[in-house]
This record gives C-alpha cells, sequence and structure tokens, in this order.
C-alpha cells in the first residue's frame, strides 16, 4: 500500500512522506522478513522498478531522490541479496551520475554504490571502471553544492582500494589529478587503505604515470604548514600526551603518505624527488617548515632503512643532531622523534656514533622538570631506543643515567614522567645488564611502591612498573633477583584479584613468566591460581575485534614455537590443521606483515618438526609453491627496471620466506627436494646480481650458504652439494669480491658451506678457492669476514684435507690470530 502511494497519488507531499515511511519500515524490520522474500528481493524489485520509471521523466526530481534515498539504506543494509540486479543498477547509476543538476541523487547514487563495491563480481567490473570518469565528475559538482555530502561521497575510493582495486588502478592519473585540483585530503587518505598490496598496485601506477612529483607538491605544504595563530600542533600542545591525542589530522595523514611511500617504493626513485623537497624545508627560516623536514627524515627510516644506513645514515644523523640544538623546541621535538626513528629502525650502524649522541640525549635528560612533558616523552622515546642496542658501551653513561631516572622517580610530581623513567629503567636493564646491579636496591624500592599503590591515577604507572620488573628479572642475574622471585609472584597474584585491568593482567603474566626463569621453585606453590587467571584470560573476549585491517600492534617478539612431547598420530593431525592454515593465509592475505608473522611461525614449526611436518602427501609440494609465489613476487614495475624497482619492505617479505628453503633443505633427503630446489634457486641468484641492493646480494648468497649447510646432514646432500656446485660457485666468488662487507661475510660462509657440503666433489676448485681467501686476507678489515674465513678453511680442511697445503694455511691462520670459537675450527683443532 505504501508503495502504490508513492507511485500513484498526485501530493508530492504524500509520496515524500510514504517513502520515508517505507525507508524506516523496511531498515527496522528487514531482520523480520522472511528469508523466503529476502532472497528474491521482492521489495528491492518493486523499488528498482519505480526508479526506473521516474529515471525517464523529468516531473518528480523530488521523488526520485527519495527514491534513491531508499534504494541506498535498503542496499546498505544487506547488499549481497541484490547482486542479480548489480549490473541494472550500474546502468542506473551512469544516468543519475551525469545529472549533474541534480547533487542529491548523484549522492545517494555514490552511498549505493559503495555499498555495492565489496560485493561486485568479475561480470560487473567493466561498468564498475567504465562509471570512475563520471564518478569524478559528478564529486566535483556535488563539492560545490554540499561539502558534508561531498566528504561522505568519497568513500567510495576507499572502498574501490580496499575490495576492487582493479577498478580504480587505470584511472589513478584522473583520481590523483581531481584531488590535486580541488585539493581536498582525500589524497592524504588515498594511500593508507589498510590493504598493503592494493597500496603497493598504486604506488607503482604513481610511479609509471609520474604523479610522484604533483603528490609530494601537494603534502608538504600540508606537512609544513603552521597551525592557526595562538594554536599549537596537537604533538606540541603544552603538557600534551601523545597517547591522549587525536592525531587524525592532515598533517598526521601527510606524513602517513610518505612513510607509506618509503615501504612500497624503491628508496632510489622516491629520494631522488623527495630530498630537494625535504632540503628546502631544513634551511627555512619558518619552524614548522624545518619540523617538517625532520618529519620526513623520520618516516623515511623504516621503509627505506638499508638505503640510508649504507648511503646516508652520516649525513642525515648531522641533521638530526643540529635540530636537537635549535632556538625552537618545536623543531626539536622533531629532531628527539627522528632520533627515536633512526635509533628503532637503524640498528647497528646508528650505535656507532654512541659518543655523539649520548651527550646530547644526557643533556635533554637534565631539565626534566622543566620541559613539556609531550617534547620530554620525545626524549625518552629517542634515549630508550638508542640504549636498548648500546650492551657494553653503555657503561661509561650510566651513573648519569641512573642518577636521573633515580631523581625522576624520587622528586618527580607528574606520574607520567615516572613512567618515562621507570620504562627507561628497563632499556638501560637491557643494555647494562649485571652493571645496574648497584642500582638494584633504590630501582626496586621505588617500583614497590608504584606496585602496592592501588589509586586509579597509578595503573599506567603500575603497569610500566610490571614490565620494568620483568625486563629485571631476565638480566639483572639469577643470584640478584632470586631472594625477590617469591615476593613477586604474591605481588602480581594480588594486583590481579585487586585491580580489574587486562593491560595489568598482561604484564602480571610477563612478571610470572620472567620470574619461572630464574626461581621456578616459586611459582610452584601458586600454580593453580596462575594457571585459573590465564585461562580466564584464554576465554574472554574483553578486548577482541576482529579486524581485517589493522595490525598495528602485530609484535615479532616471543615468537618461539615450543612443541610439547606428544604422539605421532596427534603430532600429524595438529600439523594436518596448523599447516594449511599458514599456507592459506600465505597464499590468500594481503597484509604484509600478517604474512611476515605467518611465514615466520612456519618457518619456526618446520624447524621444531623437520620431516615430521612433511609427511603429508604434497606438503612439500605446496610448502615449495608458498616460497617460490613469495619470493618471485615483485611491485609490478617493468621487467627492465625489476633489479632496481623492488622497495625494501618486498625484500624483507621474500627474506621471511626465503628462510625456510633451508629448513625443507633439511627436513628431507636431498633426492627428495631437489626438484624443488631447481625451481627456487634461479629466484634466490637472481637477487645476487650487482644491479640489486646491498640487502638483496646479502639475502642471496646468505640463503645459498644455509641451503648447502643444511645438505651437509641429510642423505644424498654431498652428491647434490655436488651437481649445484657449477652453478653455485660464480656466484659465491662474486660475492666475495663484493663491496659490501656483510656480502663478503655471506659469500665465504657459502663457499665453506660449499666444500664442507660437496668435499672431494668439489677438489678441482680447491686452488681457486684458497687463492680467492688469501686475495681476501690481504686487504680485509671486517673481522667477521676474517673470522668466516677462518671457518671456511676449516671446513676445506675435514672435507678434503688432501686439496690444501696445511702448513701455508696454518701459517695464515696464525697471521690472523686464529681462535677455536666457531664450531668448524674446534672440530678442525
Amino acid at each position: 500500500l505504501i508503495s502504490a502511494f508513492i507511485v500513484f497519488l498526485p501530493s508530492l507531499q504524500i509520496r515524500q512522506s510514504a517513502a520515508v515511511m517505507l525507508r524506516m519500515r523496511v531498515k527496522k524490520h528487514w531482520k523480520k522478513i522472511s528469508l523466503d522474500h529476502r532472497e528474491r528481493s521482492k521489495y528491492f524489485e518493486y523499488i528498482l522498478f519505480i526508479l526506473g520509471t521516474l529515471s525517464q521523466s523529468l516531473k518528480y526530481p523530488c521523488l526520485f531522490q527519495v527514491g534513491l534515498l531508499l534504494l541506498s539504506k535498503v542496499v546498505e543494509s544487506n547488499p549481497e541479496p541484490f547482486k542479480p540486479h548489480y549490473r541494472q543498477l550500474l546502468q542506473l547509476f551512469g544516468t543519475v551520475l551525469q545529472d549533474l543538476d541534480n547533487p542529491t541523487a548523484m549522492y545517494y547514487c555514490i552511498l549505493t554504490l559503495t555499498a555495492m563495491t565489496a560485493y561486485t563480481g568479475t561480470e560487473e567490473m567493466n561498468l564498475m571502471r567504465a562509471l570512475i570518469p563520471r564518478l569524478i565528475i559528478a564529486l566535483k559538482h556535488l563539492i560545490k553544492a554540499d561539502q558534508g555530502q561531498a566528504s561522505d561521497a568519497m568513500e567510495v575510493f576507499d572502498e574501490l582500494m580496499e575490495s576492487e582495486v582493479s577498478i580504480i588502478v587505470p584511472h589513478i592519473a584522473e583520481i590523483v589529478h581531481f584531488c590535486l585540483e580541488v585539493r581536498t585530503e582525500l589524497l592524504l587518505i588515498i594511500f593508507l587503505v589498510s590493504d598493503v598490496f592494493c597500496a603497493l598496485c598504486l604506488l607503482q601506477t604513481v610511479l609509471k604515470q609520474k604523479l610522484l612529483n604533483p603528490i609530494l607538491q601537494t603534502v608538504f605544504p600540508v606537512l609544513s604548514a603552521a597551525p592557526p595563530p595562538g594554536e599549537e600542533d596537537p604533538e606540541d600542545e603544552e603538557n600534551g600526551d601523545e597517547g591522549d591525542t587525536d592525531n587524525e589530522s592532515p598533517k598526521h595523514f601527510a606524513a602517513q603518505v610518505i612513510d607509506t611511500m618509503a615501504l612500497h617504493m624503491p628508496p632510489e626513485k622516491l629520494f631522488q624527488q623527495l630530498m630537494p623537497l625535504t632540503q628546502v624545508c631544513l634551511a627555512s627560516e619558518n619552524p614548522y617548515e624545518r619540523k617538517a623536514g625532520l618529519m620526513c627524515m623520520a618516516v623515511l627510516a623504516e621503509g627505506c632503512a638499508d638505503h640510508i644506513r649504507t648511503k646516508l645514515l652520516s649525513s642525515m644523523l648531522q641533521t638530526v643532531c643540529q635540530s636537537l640544538s635549535d632556538n625552537n623546541q618545536v623543531v626539536r621535538s622533531a629532531g628527539l622523534f627522528a632520533l627515536g626513528q633512526f635509533s628503532e629502525h637503524l640498528q647497528p650502524e646508528v650505535s656507532k656514533y654512541c659518543a655523539e649522541l649520548m651527550p646530547l640525549l644526557l643533556g635533554y635528560m637534565s631539565a626534566l622538570n622543566q620541559a613539556k612533558i609531550g617534547h620530554i616523552t620525545k626524549a625518552f622515546y629517542a634515549l630508550e631506543n638508542f640504549m636498548e642496542n648500546l650492551g657494553s658501551e653503555i657503561e661509561p653513561y650510566l651513573p648519569t643515567l641512573m642518577e636521573t631516572m633515580l631523581s625522576a622517580l624520587s622528586n618527580a610530581e607528574n606520574l607520567k614522567l615516572k613512567e618515562l623513567a621507570v620504562s627507561a629503567i628497563g632499556a638501560i636493564a637491557n643494555a647494562a645488564k649485571e652493571k645496574l646491579v648497584p642500582y638494584f636496591p633504590p630501582v626496586i624500592e621505588s617500583l614497590k611502591g608504584f606496585l602496592t599503590d592501588t589509586r586509579d591515577e597509578m595503573r599506567a604507572l603500575q603497569t610500566q612498573a610490571l614490565d620494568t620488573l620483568s625486563v629485571l628479572a631476565r638480566t639483572i642475574g639469577k643470584d640478584v633477583f632470586s631472594p625477590l622471585a617469591a615476593e613477586c609472584v604474591q605481588l602480581g597474584l594480588n594486583l590481579t584479584n585487586a585491580i580489574d585491568d587486562p593491560d595489568l593482567r598482561r604484564c602480571t603474566y610477563s612478571l610470572f613468566s620472567a620470574v619461572s626463569t630464574v626461581s621456578p621453585d616459586c611459582l610452584s606453590p601458586h600454580l593453580t591460581a596462575i594457571t585459573t587467571i590465564m585461562l580466564l584470560s584464554l576465554k574472554s573476549t574483553e578486548g577482541v575485534t576482529v579486524s581485517l585491517t589493522d595490525t598495528s600492534g602485530l609484535s615479532k617478539k616471543n615468537n618461539t614455537i615450543k612443541l610439547p612431547s606428544i604422539r605421532p598420530s596427534a603430532m600429524q593431525k595438529l600439523l594436518g590443521v596448523v599447516l594449511p592454515s599458514f599456507l592459506e593465509a600465505v597464499r590468500g592475505e594481503r597484509e604484509r606483515q600478517v604474512v611476515m608473522g605467518v611465514l615466520e611461525a612456519m618457518n619456526a614449526v618446520l624447524k621444531a618438526c623437520q620431516g615430521e611436518a612433511l609427511q603429508s602427501p604434497g606438503r612439500l609440494q605446496e610448502i615449495s609453491q608458498a616460497i617460490r609465489d613469495t619470493v618471485c613476487q615483485d611491485g609490478g614495475g617493468d621487467e627492465a627496471d625489476d633489479d632496481e624497482q623492488q622497495a625494501e619492505y618486498d625484500a624483507m617479505l621474500q627474506e621471511f620466506a626465503g628462510e625456510g628453503i633451508p629448513l625443507l633443505a633439511s627436513a628431507v633427503p636431498a633426492d627428495t627436494f631437489q626438484p624443488h630446489l631447481n625451481e627456487l634457486l634461479p629466484l634466490i641468484m637472481n637477487k645476487a646480481k650487482s644491479s640489486c641492493t646491498v640487502a638483496d646480494r646479502s639475502f642471496s648468497v646468505g640463503t645459498l650458504g644455509e641451503i648447502l649447510q643444511s645438505l651437509v646432514s641429510v642423505s644424498g646432500g654431498r652428491a647434490c652439494a655436488g651437481k649445484l656446485s657449477n652453478r653455485l660457485l660464480p656466484v659465491l666468488v662474486a660475492g666475495v669480491r663484493d663491496s659490501d662487507s656483510e656480502v663478503r661475510n655471506n659469500s665465504v660462509f657459502g663457499l665453506g658451506a660449499l666444500a664442507q657440503a660437496a668435499g672431494p666433489l668439489v677438489a678441482q676448485d680447491y686452488p681457486m678457492m684458497l687463492s680467492l681467501f688469501s686475495n681476501l686476507l690481504s686487504k680485509e678489515q671486517d673481522r667477521r669476514v676474517i673470522d668466516n674465513l677462518c671457518a671456511a678453511l676449516c671446513r676445506m680442511i675435514m672435507s678434503h684435507m688432501e686439496g690444501v697445503p696445511l702448513e701455508q694455511v696454518l701459517s695464515a691462520f696464525s697471521c690472523m690470530g686464529f681462535y677455536a670459537g666457531p664450531m668448524p675450527n674446534t672440530r678442525c683443532l
């Protein structure tokens, strides 16, 4: 009856009211409609008939708008049952999007298109693709009519990139130019889709169509813009706490665009156009432009780590150090953030600058109570990341550091400052280990005070105190911590019983784990209580959200898999569930970080289970194929430029996959694995070319060496290594002559592994290898390479003593300062 009112009553007001009523009733009662009616979409077909009829007439534009509103709500509520009508809808939308004088109709049309996108099939692809130019034109007109509606409508691009990026790619140039023309924030979010493969595909298209420079020219003014008069950027506000700040700002998005580009673009291509803009900002008199230059360098650190480490680290660090003495605190804060990023992502090379950086950071620590807490937070971030990797080199700075931290724990009024100091003590402990013993008593007294104060405002500080206590348990030494072990267990139980907080429970479990490594007997009386609360946590859904996109919290820590002793039949059943799940994720998951985590877990299973993991028919083939598909994928660049157009993030993913090859080689007889190895080797060897990055070359020769070492211990390994020698020797020899010490180191290891695996089968190559090593020894400065050279010679002696002139080699050992540390050296002696 309501539908009849919409079509046939002459009163416009009544027809509109009837349409609104129908929309509300459909939305409210949709789930009450019988499944049969929903599947057949009778109501939808009637609405579509109405719209089709009205679209042919200009008499009822308002009624047509209400019909489209109703359509958008119905499709949004449950898009999938309407798939049979998608072609009709897309044809209708093609007409609606050309009616530029009716922005409301275009708006509801785009909302419906957004809801449909995730369910679009291959049969609708061409129609969808043809709509993109009309969609862009419609959005331009919609922006002029209603910016609020235009902002909502632009989500259609997000949905297209999430679900059907192939529709977008042919039109990426039009979309980018549209964004540049209207100067909306869409450009700043277009590369932030969670699906990293989609982002990669778009970014490669950006390179091909020469859109990188126009995008950067738009991003940099946003990144370097000064806030309105009288205001500050959120991260620079007085007493601002980064954890409480909503960073969904244009400036935040601008930095993330560069971060995403760094992760997925070849560094050489990106730096060529990015660094001139960055240098202009750094030389500017405007502090916010200098801040922008530093923020740009900071977000490059993760994605372009190898490029920076090998070519730009010294100059970039010098710039950052200069910024720490800038007369503007906004610039100094950005410098501290950049230094924290460098310390996190550019290890171990950045630690070599300890003498220059530590005095600067300690200078900041001397004025903790006078600075803004947001600024001090960045200083602690930089200090912690830098200290954790110093090891014994932290010793000269330990008195000053601990005096500063203990003073903050005792005298600071700001709880956030105390929390930062407690966290820093954990970082110091990771580096100093037993050298922290003299400071242990006052640290423990402070931590006890925080942990027994159950006020709500102390919660964050308590959580951090538990984390640091766990670090101390693992690093300070068993003799020092054992007397406190029982008290710590009781303290953790008291906290979990008294306070219902998931973060606190997480840290308590970490503390129990740490205590178990120091004094396991202390846990015995409390095992029932501990396992009870842990089981309750495992069953709880508190804080658990299903997300296909957010992997920002994905951690690679504590990923070790320890399989208990179980029956072989049960083991096979378990592997039959786990490994297919891993393989499905590797094949189908689009988020790179997730794939890396899955590959790491699968490698751990292969390492723990060896041949047990490969007993199922076809499993060796499936795993080999998954590795092959991962190693050989590229970012879609031109074939001639593939070697130079690989992003470092791709190399990381391929390295995780490549680690599985030696594990497979060590798990089955060589004859069984050789057909799969023959398919994998060209992919690995291809990355040893001189035109490839240092990371690729190091990965290639390192993986070859690990494969050869795996063949030493398996049946048929010697014959297999002998067959491979002619193919692998040229690659490894070229690696020994490489300009990078890491590549030389891995190549020397590989030659030693080849000699050990093949034995007399490569005797004819011994003179060439010995001559190569002799030449290398005369000029090599890197101690790691020399140590591996010793080990390689020992492997040659053990495998085929007759081929080695022992007197000359022993004389060389003496010159090299030979020692019996590495296993091959010990066995050789």
